[in-house]
């Protein structure tokens, strides 16, 4: 097994191709500033695209909180993340939190969000940046950053209007409205809501569905799919085109495709 990188505030683990990233601060509702999520949370990125051994990453929260997204506490006290003057304070998110959006956008695997409790501000737009999300009954999703006086510093308005459209997010964005799952899963920003005490079982299941499709090929679909929203189509055929030709040369397709005739066959009989 690949070895795993070394986290301060976050657990990894690494199963059936599946790698499970557990924000561990529940004493901070797992603040994303005032702790060292932001490096754990990069780390486990990078470190994905350099395992071969990991075809989906599921990411979720330890206690009862998914993320509370920014450290309140340093808010009020103008340090942490948040002191300085403007320039000072530019520099530190984008020296910060702002490396969370543009490492989870270059995941070359499946990103899901199992969504364990309240989702709120920068812990929204996390989950927001994965590509599917799970609820938990219990779970709430606000993008609250107006009702204390800043912005989506994070990206995130970036995120959901992409998501749900540019009505609806800029609805709950400027009125920094709290939802419940139901309401979640209505909108489109979760696929299903279950109880909380089988929200890492359906997460896994779904993750190891994904796993079990041939990995190199799964990774390249990825890799289309985030190009299908910024290219236009005869670009994007070419793209196509050179990423097919690479798939057809690869052993997990013949294998594939033994597999599907063998089934095929064992049908007819």
């Amino acid at each position: 097994m690949s070895t795993l990188p070394q986290l301060t505030d976050a657990l990894l683990t690494l199963e059936n191709r599946v790698a499970t990233l557990t924000m561990n601060r529940h004493d901070l509702r797992n603040a994303l500033t005032g702790s060292h999520l932001i490096d754990d949370i990069v780390a486990t990125a990078e470190w994905v695209n350099r395992c071969e051994e990991v075809s989906v990453l599921v990411i979720t929260g330890a206690g009862s909180a998914f993320s509370a997204g920014g450290n309140i506490r340093d808010m009020a006290e103008r340090g942490g993340d948040f002191a300085g003057d403007p320039a000072e304070c530019a520099e530190r998110y984008r020296k910060g939190i702002q490396r969370i959006p543009l490492a989870l956008d270059a995941v070359e695997v499946p990103v899901i969000a199992a969504v364990n409790g309240p989702a709120i501000g920068a812990g929204f737009d996390l989950a927001n940046m994965a590509d599917l999300r799970l609820a938990a009954d219990n779970a709430k999703f606000g993008e609250t950053f107006l009702n204390l006086g800043i912005i989506p510093g994070d990206g995130g308005a970036w995120f959901l209007q992409r998501l749900i459209g540019y009505q609806k997010a800029f609805e709950l964005t400027l009125t920094g409205r709290v939802i419940d799952a139901n309401e979640a899963k209505q909108l489109g920003i979760v696929m299903d809501v279950v109880p909380a005490d089988q929200l890492m079982d359906a997460a896994m299941t779904l993750a190891r569905s994904i796993a079990q499709q041939p990995a190199k090929a799964t990774r390249l679909t990825k890799r289309l799919m985030k190009m299908a929203q910024r290219t236009e189509l005869r670009d994007f055929l070419d793209i196509c085109a050179c990423f097919q030709g690479m798939s057809h040369n690869e052993p997990e397709h013949l294998e594939a495709v033994n597999r599907m005739m063998e089934a095929l066959s064992r049908k007819k009989q």
